[in-house]
């Protein structure tokens, strides 16, 4: 599967606001799921930031995504 086009429409790191629309759920379910690290994530601050391979490895566990972030 070529990921690297999936999710063009993006930016390379997504905000809390981005996981709403592309999951279609709401803030309170995103912050949960990144308080939880179900979706991993790098916090700055107090804000999250997700870079995009965090979030496919959320949507498609069984792969293994080679991109190495932080």
């Amino acid at each position: 599967m070529e990921y690297t086009k999936m999710l063009s429409e993006y930016k390379d790191v997504l905000l809390p606001e981005d996981l709403q629309k592309i999951l279609h759920i709401g803030r309170n379910t995103v912050y949960k799921y990144l308080a939880e690290g179900k979706i991993r994530s790098i916090k700055i601050g107090k804000k999250y930031r997700i870079p995009k391979p965090y979030l496919l490895e959320f949507i498609y566990p069984d792969m293994k995504f080679n991109e190495e972030v932080g």
